[in-house]
């Protein structure tokens, strides 16, 4: 049995079994690569429909959606460099709350959450692959899982590889993209109307209330491609300078992904006529930035932002299946996962059963679910854990006042408390709007708990 003590120096410890070999420039394109998916691209149409097909509207939820964002992330950037230990939110909620809600969280994430987020951009990569080669469902679907199964290959090889890959892929997606909105603000010449305030179905003009629902859930739309900013402190043991470095790259990832996402659909706007915009999102097409890519290149343009895309979508990919496991690895090293799951390759360091059972999983929910059922519940999970984890940051001003806290979250209490009521607005919101995801979502968290209670080796191995 270990002191307070004891434990909080194991918890702040930087000493590890793993390799630090991802420098502050790597952290950050980790999360900038998860970021910059496939959500740039289609993301933009459904916060369009769900504002009321208001332009103003739907650059304002781009705007808060990326402060919500930053909020969770300096958050995350004060536990990260507090304990920068493997696993992230599982390490923060097992400190603050006891194992089970930990054991839980990971659980839901391992079922939907970070599987999920892998399978449904592999399919959304196939979905875009799909402007060079024709191929019906099924070959799509092989296609995804054999992405999922290179990447895996190559991060099974060790994570310095991997990160100067996904580094690589990261700069060479976001200058095409920084210069298709470039061109849209300098040559586009619509001028957008910010001025409307959105429509209900019946054509009549939302109340207050109403108007609120509507961004609030346009803004929950925009967190699928914000989706991944959490993720760095997953591989807290493989950052060098850890303290400095996490909350550093959660800064400028965040804030620098909000610019370039904001311009990028102001660009569109730009370039689109509303009624084009309001067509095309009425018709389905909602790769609005291919539409506009093409107005300005031509056909080269069209080429330039479907390679963009497959791009953005790869290095998405490549980032997501590097960190994920580490949340597992972590769980397992506790004693509450299949022991094998902690086994670290003695040559490259790497959590390689874990990486193994994570793509296991995503390639499962390639075949049993579509990209839009498999967007919805990784978001609705993220709201109700992060909501958890921000309070953490209470649960231990309380338990560690005197611990050690390279960074501190600014605004404090006031900004842990706004990302927490934000975050649960959200998700009451969505389950609204969606209740089916919701439920589906709380129930496996909830049955997640249960299923820890109900393996005594679990609860006998607790500290």
């Amino acid at each position: 049995m270990t002191t307070k003590n004891e434990r909080v120096a194991q918890l702040q410890s930087t000493a590890t079994e793993m390799s630090r070999s991802v420098s502050l420039f790597g952290a950050t394109n980790i999360l900038v690569g998860i970021m910059i998916g496939s959500g740039v691209f289609y993301i933009g149409s459904y916060v369009f429909a769900r504002t009321g097909n208001s332009e103003g509207l739907a650059i304002l939820s781009w705007v808060i959606g990326g402060m919500v964002t930053l909020l969770s992330g300096i958050c995350y950037g004060e536990l990260g460099a507090m304990f920068p230990r493997a696993g992230g939110s599982y390490v923060y909620l097992r400190e603050a709350y006891g194992r089970p809600l930990a054991f839980a969280n990971v659980i839901s994430g391992f079922l939907i959450g970070s599987p999920g987020s892998i399978a449904a951009v592999a399919l959304a990569f196939v979905m875009r692959l799909q402007t060079f080669i024709a191929v019906d469902e099924m070959t799509g679907k092989l296609i995804a899982v054999a992405a999922i199964i290179l990447f895996t290959a190559l991060h099974y090889f060790g994570i310095r590889g991997g990160s100067r890959f996904n580094n690589a892929l990261t700069v060479i997606k976001v200058i095409p993209i920084v210069l298709i909105l470039a061109a849209g603000l300098l040559f586009g010449t619509t001028n957008p109307n910010f001025s409307a305030g959105g429509t209900l179905a019946d054509g009549s003009s939302p109340n207050g209330i109403q108007l609120f629902s509507m961004i609030a859930f346009a803004v929950v739309a925009t967190q699928w491609a914000y989706e991944g900013w959490a993720n760095l402190n997953t591989v807290s043991e493989e950052i060098k300078d850890p303290k400095r470095n996490i909350p550093l790259a959660i800064i400028f990832s965040i804030v620098g992904v909000t610019v370039l996402y904001t311009l990028f659909n102001l660009a569109i706007y730009r370039v689109l006529p509303y009624n084009e915009v309001l067509a095309n999102v009425n018709a389905g097409n909602v790769y609005l930035g291919s539409d506009a890519s093409g107005r300005i290149f031509g056909n080269i343009g069209l080429t330039l932002v479907s390679v963009t895309m497959v791009l953005s979508m790869l290095g998405s990919l490549n980032a997501m299946i590097m960190v994920f496991p580490r949340a597992y690895y972590a769980m397992a090293r506790d004693g509450i996962f299949f022991k094998q799951v902690a086994h670290l390759d003695p040559k490259t360091k790497v959590p390689s059963v874990s990486l193994i059972l994570s793509s296991v999983v995503s390639i499962i929910l390639v075949f049993l679910r579509n990209l839009d059922q498999l967007t919805n519940l990784v978001v609705f999970s993220g709201l109700l854990i992060n909501a958890l984890v921000f309070a953490s940051l209470f649960v231990f001003r309380v338990k560690y006042p005197d611990i050690e806290r390279p960074y501190k979250v600014w605004g404090y209490p006031v900004i842990p408390a706004l990302a927490i009521l934000i975050n649960l607005a959200l998700a009451v919101n969505t389950f609204i709007a969606d209740w089916q995801t919701a439920i589906i979502s709380t129930t496996i968290l909830l049955a997640a708990i249960g299923v820890y209670y109900l393996i005594p080796a679990f609860r006998a191995k607790e500290a």
